[in-house]
């Protein structure tokens, strides 16, 4: 059968090439070229180094956009020069909405864990696009810089719907949402509130969630307890690679960065240019990656019986440098990789083995080229009315000094100032003397007695935006507004 799925392939920078070659080369054992194209794309530093700051050729986003399913290896991010991370940048540029993540106990590979008996088996599905990762900052002052978090409902909707679905193909029966909506009550807020919309699909599966600080404590005292957790961008990075030390570290990690239409295929870790070209690199992260390309791809017959051989390699002790029993020598990538070849058609003795299925699945379909961008939404014929807005100032001036000036300036308008605050913390019209303050300040005006929400638009926000403005120097603005009848604004910290 002739090769029917085509796969852009970016090796890597570091040790990538070695463990890609190694990873293709197994792949080839399997008979996996005899279904799979893989083409080969220009991306990470050569492609920095030849001064595009994107770190990906035209060529090579052609081909992703044509074949929808991209596997690579560890990039390196240029340090300086404005180049950012090209992992984020793929995910971003093809809306590869989820990243997941899937760590389990592997034989051979010894923890605190697996020492006391304990085996894990976790998913953690991550947002992949939105919040912090966004890399929206400003200097708003001297000593003041902003990061703008930002948080979709559609976007939230994506990952939900999907870290759901796969919580029902493998059959778990619970699922965590990881947030910090004690305090970020509108943005965690917006994504626990998704989930637990998404879970009211799923009756048969428990929905439960918990604070990330607690997360983390409990997957450190008690990891057993989860089975896949979901969590928004930031916190999933961090709670992801801290999962991935449960069973390991970064080198036992496969990621799977899953779009409507394009999808990413990647070892996590470092480039580890320290022993690149020396043969001795670890790919199980790619091995395992690439196992989740190929059960994406519908080759689940193949990936089966190379995780089985995997595994059966790891039990008898086959092992790279960086882990496994120090008393048997360590193999090359090469040789780690033969080994494992060597074991096709078997399967481990001392954990469950993977069930080969008797066909494989369907091939993604080919991506369909949008005639534009596609605009998503959730909420639709939502009431919205302005009642005032937030006016942040760039001043040395003391909370008493500023809101003397903004009251004069308030004066003959619809609006009254009712509260000033410093780094998210109420310092008038009460507050605390020991509160310090720094050079960035948050005013809020609302709407005078007298006045309703939807009497008029923002253009008279806009003119007291002007007033400030001749007196101030104003970083930034944001309205104030009622959504169906429910504030899109938060209280200030002591308000």
């Amino acid at each position: 059968m002739g090769s029917e799925i085509r796969v852009a392939l970016a090796k890597g920078d570091g040790i990538g090439p070695e463990i890609m070659d190694a990873t293709l080369e197994l792949f080839r054992h399997a008979g996996v070229h005899e279904r799979v194209q893989f083409v080969p794309v220009q991306m990470g530093r050569e492609v920095f180094d030849a001064g595009d700051s994107r770190g990906m050729t035209d060529g090579a986003i052609a081909e992703v956009e044509a074949s929808g399913v991209v596997f690579k290896g560890p990039m390196e991010t240029p340090k300086g020069g404005g180049g950012k991370s090209i992992n984020v940048t793929l995910r971003k540029l093809f809306s590869a909405y989820a990243n997941v993540r899937h760590f389990r106990t592997l034989p051979g590979v010894e923890t605190p864990y697996s020492r006391s008996g304990i085996e894990l088996n976790l998913t953690i599905v991550r947002e992949n696009i939105e919040d912090t990762y966004g890399g929206v900052e400003h200097r708003l002052t001297p000593d003041m810089i902003q990061c703008k978090r930002l948080i979709s409902a559609p976007g939230s909707d994506q990952v939900h719907r999907l870290a759901w679905r796969h919580a029902k193909a493998l059959g778990l029966s619970r699922v965590h949402c990881g947030h910090k909506a004690n305090i970020m009550k509108l943005t965690d807020g917006l994504f626990l509130e998704r989930f637990r919309q998404a879970a009211r699909e799923y009756p048969e599966i428990e929905a439960a969630d918990v604070i990330v600080d607690a997360l983390c404590m409990n997957l450190v005292v008690r990891p057993q307890q989860y089975q896949m957790i979901v969590l928004p961008n930031l916190q999933g990075d961090i709670v992801s690679d801290l999962a991935a030390g449960l069973v390991g570290g970064l080198g036992f990690a496969p990621s799977a960065n899953i779009g409507n239409q394009i999808s990413i295929f990647e070892a996590v870790h470092g480039t580890a240019p320290d022993i690149a070209g020396k043969g001795i690199a670890n790919p199980t992260s790619l091995i395992l990656s690439g196992l989740m390309m190929l059960r994406h791809a519908g080759l689940v017959r193949a990936a089966a019986a190379i995780e089985n051989a995997l595994l059966a390699a790891l039990e008898s002790g086959v092992r790279t440098g960086d882990f496994g029993d120090k008393s048997r020598p360590a193999l090359g990538t090469k040789e780690f990789v033969r080994a494992i070849a060597d074991r096709l058609g078997s399967g481990p003795k001392s954990v469950s083995g993977v069930a080969v299925p008797e066909k494989d699945g369907p091939a993604p379909p080919t991506p369909q080229r949008p005639s534009g961008h596609t605009v998503i939404r959730t909420y639709t014929n939502v009431v919205k009315h302005v009642v005032g807005c937030d006016i942040y100032l760039d001043t040395p001036l003391a909370p008493s000094s500023v809101a003397e000036e903004m009251q004069r300036i308030a004066q003959e308008t619809p609006f009254k100032l009712t509260l000033i605050s410093n780094r998210g913390t109420q310092v008038w019209p009460a507050g605390s003397m020991y509160t310090e303050c720094v050079d960035y300040y948050r005013v809020r005006f609302e709407l005078r007695e007298g006045f309703r929400p939807g009497d008029f638009g923002q253009s008279r926000c806009v003119a007291l935006l002007d007033r400030v403005a001749e007196k101030f120097d104003v970083c930034s603005y944001e309205l104030l507004r009622v959504f169906d009848g429910v504030k899109g604004y938060s209280l200030a910290q002591g308000q």
